[in-house]
């Protein structure tokens, strides 16, 4: 009869137990239990030997086991509103990379920005028993049954860049609205005086942070604000190609876009037009990747932190999960601006060189 210690291996031979780690590393089981989940008080001499151990004898431990004695599945739901957007892989990179190094693994979810798509997968993650889910929302509130599921699930939610009104959870984000102060201070700087705005949709909070922060930065400037160079687009590629071809006749001198998805449309839309950047209007754009500099004009962006989002999403959800703390928190990331040509930098020090 096979002792309860004891499982079997497809092939027959016997798969080692955290007792046959005990023996081996000459300590206790609960030493074992410690080293394995990281619980801390074990010297670092038998930490060694215990790890020694266990690489020895390719030992796993039995997840599903660990999962039913402490109702969690060490798992957590990711739900990102379009992973083919180049901002979101290296925030999705860290978020896995941290959750990894806690003992978790991340399932991903992309909800196109549909809020039908998004249900489902709250439905799916719920169903897997997650022990938490960071949420890139989509535009709206949640619905009452979902409310309802995740609050009967118990499932902690931290929010991603965009808040939900009527959710009550943690949050980490940007700071929208300085990094648009800061754009378009500098457009000021330089000298331009009409500048235009892409925005994202109204109805999503960073995208009317971002608004307010180029209102805020025309007001400060003494800039005059003008409703026909502002158009809201979706943070997609198409409209912002429809914003280069409505807001460029208009003549502005200078454009804040403010995701990098819509500035390769609106610069599309330039170069069909036969107008040039920055010759005939500067830009400056939100967020930086390293293949910008490679481009001609490389473009001046506002840089949002995208690894420290995942990595901190992660460490506010565990602390929700490993229950440290009750009350709601918000975390906000500064944004950097990096100045690069196409905001008509290098054009005015080159005419400041010519008239001294």
């Amino acid at each position: 009869m096979r002792s309860k210690t004891t499982r079997a291996r497809s092939d027959g031979s016997k798969v080692p137990s955290i007792y046959d780690v005990g023996r081996e590393a000459r300590v206790s089981v609960f030493t074992v239990s410690a080293v394995i989940n990281n619980k801390g008080g074990v010297s670092a001499t038998l930490a060694r030997r215990v790890e020694a151990a266990i690489r020895k004898l390719n030992y796993r431990p039995n997840l599903l086991a660990r999962s039913l004695a402490k109702q969690q599945t060490h798992t957590i739901g990711m739900i990102v509103t379009d992973i083919a957007n180049p901002f979101f892989p290296a925030i999705v990179r860290a978020a896995e990379d941290a959750a990894q190094k806690s003992g978790y693994t991340v399932l991903l979810c992309n909800s196109d920005d549909k809020q039908e798509k998004e249900a489902r997968y709250l439905e799916l993650l719920l169903s897997r028993r997650v022990d938490g889910i960071i949420l890139n929302k989509t535009p709206g509130k949640l619905s009452p049954v979902q409310r309802q599921m995740l609050s009967d699930a118990r499932v902690p939610v931290v929010l991603l860049m965009r808040t939900c009104p009527g959710l009550r959870a943690d949050l980490v984000q940007t700071d929208d609205k300085q990094g648009a102060m800061e754009a378009v201070s500098h457009l000021a700087r330089l000298g331009r005086k009409t500048i235009a705005l892409v925005g994202g949709p109204p109805d999503v909070s960073n995208a009317r942070a971002r608004k307010q922060g180029y209102l805020q930065a025309l007001q400060e400037r003494n800039l005059e604000y003008h409703q026909e160079l502002s158009f809201d687009g979706d943070y997609r590629i198409d409209s912002g190609y429809r914003a280069g071809l409505a807001l460029l006749p208009r003549g502005p001198d200078a454009v804040l876009v403010t995701n990098y998805l819509m500035t390769v449309g609106f610069m599309r839309a330039a170069d069909e037009m036969g107008v040039h950047c920055p010759e005939d209007f500067a830009l400056v754009s939100f967020d930086d990747y390293p293949w910008l500099g490679c481009f001609r004009p490389r473009l001046t962006t506002i840089e949002l932190p995208k690894y420290e989002l995942g990595a901190t999403a992660v460490r506010l959800l565990l602390e929700l999960v490993e229950s440290k703390r009750t009350r709601a928190k918000t975390v906000t990331l500064q944004p950097q601006l990096r100045v690069r040509e196409s905001c008509g930098f290098m054009l005015r020090s080159i005419k400041a060189a010519v008239t001294a």
